[in-house]
Parts: structure tokens; sequence; C-alpha cells
């Protein structure tokens, strides 16, 4: 678009649903229809949630369609006081539209759900080519029908029912348009299908099918009266078993609690093995989360506190040996599922939960069990302290075998470097950081054991058209490549990595345009002259956040409270939520940050550094993204792609949304 034809008509607004078909990716995940029909189970484990649902039925039918139906109380049915229109409708054809919002004022339908988006089933909608709801309610049947995601059937009475005999079906024509496959991923369904069970006690839930062939439906039916430790005994199934399975469930129950809810907690169930592992799985609210988050992290401080406190307390630890978190955690399996008041999930497809109050929750809930049970289980506490022990005696000879190697070299690390104490590089981290200020914050910041800072003055040279005998010609090249211990080579090299210092390499620039220049070029140097680093998954770029906000404490149940946002549109959100909570505008205050140096040692901790609260995205290219990707470092720092550039700038500048 040239700036001549740039005026008030070139600005585009995207009304009702438009936004989800325009970017769906933004919504769901795009490679099957899965998810989409997943947000319409969550709603109907969400009324078993709240105890006004027992059976759950989801039908695969031979037309490609799915339906799901509840007998929980059933959508309502009636105009909303506001916008004039049925709820049923509401619910289905507006964005961040749905019962699960004023949780703690009392005025919401659940006290607990999967997530506060509200844009779950009328995603859903806007991805389908027809989807029908029927809903029986206070001894009524009705019935309404969406097309693409608006109104085709409008919302009708179509029979009557029982007083006792409620609940929603919900049945969706997925668009196969905005989907890569249109088929569903069978094998997830089941999975998602059968931990609703376990996770919801007393609730049946059903899959029908008609396989390919055959002419008679299949059903499946999952119903889990032992829980958790049932669940998690057929997750091992072959496994060898260290100690018996521990299962215990602990929610906050009273009132007065001045960080939690009444409500909030975690159940969960956990083993050691002698041998291998298990595909470990975690819930938020019924809605699994395979990245894990910080409830996992919960589950995994509350462990270490409780077997190292029976380790010290029987006084079984040998001399010389130190137990870190991952000797204890790392032969642990688990199936946890924590409940939370006020879910916040990383993205849409709610892999992750990002809570940092929730790490809190579950090690407060979860410690006390754990050491009862082992200080009530000898030898069961003495065999998991034996397997920590062997862990943390593997992990120190292996540091000494490293230390062996390394003092045979001769090159002397960068003064500027604040090395840390471990030399363990499965956990040891460097920060290359913005700024001598921003690295004074860091090095405060750090945990000294694993984190090492190395702080850089100026941008770094664009290496991208340097011949790699020149490289050390660069100051602060030759600084990262002394600290990391591995010299440059090509894609094509097999280098040495056995002097590889650090196995997380993470960039640390500010959340601003000059930072985001800082992280292409250091990115660059990584791309061209350290491939085998990025191959090898060791190079990182961590998130500082750019807003802060700062909440005033509500009554004494609700303390003051600070908030980071990592742009606008997540500052954005966060003043929506405060809004739902009821917080006044002048209640809060918002700041912004000018960069790292302007964050004191605490907030560049919480937000950035701490494992199980920062945000660190790992670089990784996939093998078929290799041409593409170094077609686009050719454009962008290539230095004869001057003409290039500027093309692609003008033709896609329109599209960056940039802080400047």
């Amino acid at each position: 678009m040239s700036l001549s034809h740039y005026n008030e008509s070139s600005v585009t607004v995207l009304k009702g649903l438009e936004p989800v078909k325009e970017r769906p990716g933004m919504y769901t995940r795009t490679d099957s229809p899965t998810h989409i029909i997943q947000e319409v189970i969550d709603n109907a484990a969400d009324e078993a949630l709240g105890g006004f649902a027992d059976h759950i039925h989801v039908t695969l039918h031979e037309d490609g369609s799915v339906s799901v139906a509840d007998n929980g109380r059933g959508i309502p049915v009636g105009l909303h006081p506001t916008e004039g229109v049925p709820v049923v409708e509401l619910v289905f054809t507006q964005l961040h539209a749905g019962g699960k919002f004023n949780k703690k004022s009392g005025d919401g339908a659940y006290a607990f759900s999967g997530g506060l988006h509200g844009v779950g089933v009328s995603v859903t909608n806007a991805l389908s080519t027809r989807l029908e709801v029927e809903v029986k309610r206070e001894g009524k049947r009705h019935r309404i029908a969406f097309a693409g995601g608006d109104v085709a059937e409008p919302l009708s009475q179509t029979g009557s029912c029982t007083a006792r005999d409620s609940g929603t079906e919900v049945r969706v024509w997925p668009d196969a348009r905005y989907f890569e496959s249109p088929n569903y991923h069978l094998g997830e369904l089941e999975r998602l299908l059968r931990a609703k069970a376990v996770l919801l006690p007393g609730v049946t839930v059903r899959l029908t099918r008609t396989p390919k062939g055959s002419d008679t439906p299949h059903t499946q039916e999952w119903h889990y009266p032992a829980g958790l430790r049932g669940y998690l005994d057929t997750l091992l199934e072959n496994a060898q078993e260290a100690v018996p399975i521990f299962a215990c469930e602990s929610h906050i129950n009273t009132d007065d609690d001045a960080d939690f809810s009444r409500g909030e907690g975690a159940a969960f169930a956990i083993t050691w093995l002698e041998d291998g592992s298990v595909a470990n799985e975690s819930y938020v609210n019924l809605i699994p989360t395979p990245l894990g988050g910080t409830h996992e992290a919960g589950l995994k401080q509350a462990v270490f506190t409780a077997v190292n406190n029976f380790i010290t307390h029987h006084n079984l630890l040998p001399r010389g040996v130190k137990i870190q978190s991952d000797d204890v955690f790392g032969k642990t399996a688990f199936v946890l599922s924590a409940r939370v008041l006020d879910p916040q999930f990383q993205g849409q497809t709610k892999d992750k939960l990002t809570n940092r109050d929730a790490l809190k929750l579950v090690a407060a809930v979860a410690t006390d069990p754990l050491e009862l049970w082992l200080n009530q289980n000898v030898d069961a506490g003495k065999k998991i302290a034996e397997l920590a022990i062997k862990q943390a005696q593997a992990r120190m000879r292996s540091v000494k075998k490293i230390e062996k190697k390394k003092s045979s070299g001769v090159a002397v690390l960068p003064g500027k470097l604040t090395d840390c104490e471990s030399e363990d590089i499965r956990e040891n981290e460097l920060f290359l950081v913005e700024g001598d200020s921003a690295g004074g914050s860091a090095k405060l910041a750090r945990d000294k054991a694993t984190q090492a800072i190395l702080p850089l003055r100026g941008k770094v040279l664009n290496s991208f058209e340097v011949h790699p005998d020149q490289l050390f010609g660069n100051a602060e090249i030759h600084d990262i490549a002394v600290a990391i211990g591995v010299d440059p080579h090509g894609a094509a090299d097999s280098p040495d990595l056995g002097g590889l210092r650090y196995g997380k390499i993470a960039i640390l620039s500010d959340a601003d345009v000059d930072g985001s220049h800082i992280q292409v070029l250091l990115l660059t140097l990584f791309f061209k002259h350290f491939p085998k680093l990025i191959e090898a998954g060791h190079i990182y770029v961590a998130q500082p956040p750019l807003f802060r906000v700062d909440v005033n404490a509500q009554g004494k149940s609700k303390p003051a409270r600070k908030l980071y946002a990592l742009d606008a549109g997540e500052l954005d959100a966060i003043l929506e939520r405060l809004h739902k909570e009821g917080v006044k505008e002048s209640a809060y205050a918002i700041s912004r940050f000018k960069g790292l140096g302007e964050m004191n040692p605490d907030q560049l901790k919480d937000t950035t550094m701490h494992p199980d609260t920062r945000r660190l995205l790992q670089v990784q290219i996939p093998a078929e993204a290799q041409a593409d990707t170094h077609g686009i470092f050719v454009k962008l720092m290539g230095k004869g792609e001057a003409a290039s550039r500027r093309a692609w700038m003008e033709a896609e500048g329109d599209r960056a949304e940039v802080d400047i």
C-alpha cells in the first residue's frame, strides 16, 4: 500500500466473529478441528465440575459432525438484561461472553472453570459451517441453529420435558477451510474424555463412533471410582514402581486465608520409578496442560521440600552431597489436578498455566500431606531418599568430568562475566544482557548457583557477512565465544561442543525496538556462526515485560498486587480483568518500563529470570524451514540487500505493531 492511498478509509474494523475467521490461529489450534470440539466438551465438564451434571456423551457422526450432550442446567434461553438477545445466542455469537466471569462476586455461573476468555464456543461457532444447540430447561425444549457463525434458525421452543430433565446438546460441523486436516485426533479425544472421567468423581463419560467399514456404533465409557490413584496406576502399566502410589486431595476450606479463596487447591497422585519415565499429566479446572506451568512447579517445590526435610530429619545425606530439586523430582510419575479460581493460560489453547500464585497455592496445600506420608511410611521415604541421593551423586560425578576437561583450556574468561558456581551444563544458564545498568540489575536478580551474566556494551556487530577469521576482531563477539566455550563454526561443520559451559544461553534485551534489534543481531551471530548451538536447543530469548500495573489492596482479604504485561495486548487483558473484578481506575496505576536497567532486581527476577515465573522462548528452526530462514536473514542482514529490504518494508510495514 503506497502512502498516497493510506487514509481514513484504509482502516478496517472487524466486527463480531470476523476476527476469528481472519486469524483462527490466534484462538485455536488449526492442525485439526479437535480443539474447537474440546471447547464444547470443556463447557459440559464445567457443569459437572460445579456439581450440576453427572453424564457427558460425545458422538462422532458419519457426516463428520460431532455432538456433545450433558445433563446439566441447560444454557439460559431468556433475553439478556442489557443486550436484549437470548443468552444462548449471545454465548455462541459474541466473543468474551459467558457465565465464567464475576466468580469472586458470586454473580457468575461457575465457581471454578477452565478460563476467563469467554471465547471458547464462539470460536467453535465461527469456524463451523453449521452448529445446532438444543436446550432442555425448566420443563421446556428449545432449539437454535447457526451457519458460519450467524443465526440460521432463531431460538424456538420445540416441545416440553419433565422439570428434572435438563441439559444441553451441541452439534458441530467444522469448516474444513480453516484446518490443515478435517479429521479429528481420535487418540487425543479419547485421552481428554478419559481424563475428564478421572478428574470428575461420579461422572460417566461416553464416546460413541462408527468405525470405518462397520455399521455398528462403538461406545467407549470411562468411570473411575478410584480417581487419580487408579488413573496413575493405568498410566504406569509396565513401569517399575519404587514405592506405592501416594494420592491426596487438599483444598482451602476457609474464607479467612489472605492469599487464596475457599475451594482452591490441588488433588494429585504421585510415585517414584526405579528406571524410565512416564508421560506425567497435569490439569487446571479439568483443562489439560501438556506444557505444564506454575502448578507443576508448585508440586515440584512441595516434593523437594518434603523429601529434603525427611532426609535431614533422618540424617540420610552422605558427607559432601547436596540435594537439588531435580534430583528428587527426576524419577517421579504423577497426575496433578489443580483448582484455581482465576486461571491464566499461555494462549487461548490453554497448554500452560502462568499464574504465579498457583505455584504458591499448590506448594502450600501439597507439602504437609506429603511430609506426613513420608514420616508415616519410613521405608518408602528412605527408598525415595536413596533414589534422590543417587541422582545427586551422578550429577556431581559429571561435574568433576567437566572440570577436568575444562582445566586444560587456555582461554581466559572475560573480566566482565559474572559466572555461576555450578559447572553442570544441565542446569547452568548464561544471560547476554543489554547494557551495563541492566547487567547490574541482572547480577543482583540472578541465582548465583546456576545463572551467569555477561553484559554487552552497545549493539553487537552485524556478523552475517563477516568471515569467521575476522570475528574475534570484535570484542563483544570474542567475549561471547570465550564465555560459552565453543568456537565459531559453519552449518556443515562438526564442532566440539564438549567445552560448552552453559546449557541455556539466553538473550535478555529491552522490550522495545532497540531491544528487538539487539535480539536480531545476536540471533544472526548464532545462526551464522554457531548453528549447532541452535540445532542442539541451547539458544533462548528472554521476554521481559513492558508494563507494570500496581493494584491497591482491596480490603483485608485482597492484598496489593503487581501485575506485569508483555505488551499492550496483555495490558488491555489485565485492565479488562480488573474491570470485571470491580477494581476502580483510581485503585491501580500503570507504569511503563523504559528498559531493563529501570527494573529493580526483584522485579527482574520475578518476571524474567526465575525459572518458575519467567518467559523464556527456545530458538528452534525446523529442518523444512532452514532455506526460508536463511532467505529471511539474507534479506534483513545482507549488506547488498538494501533495495529488497526497502521493497519488503513498503509492502509489509503496515502490518507491524511497533512501539516507537
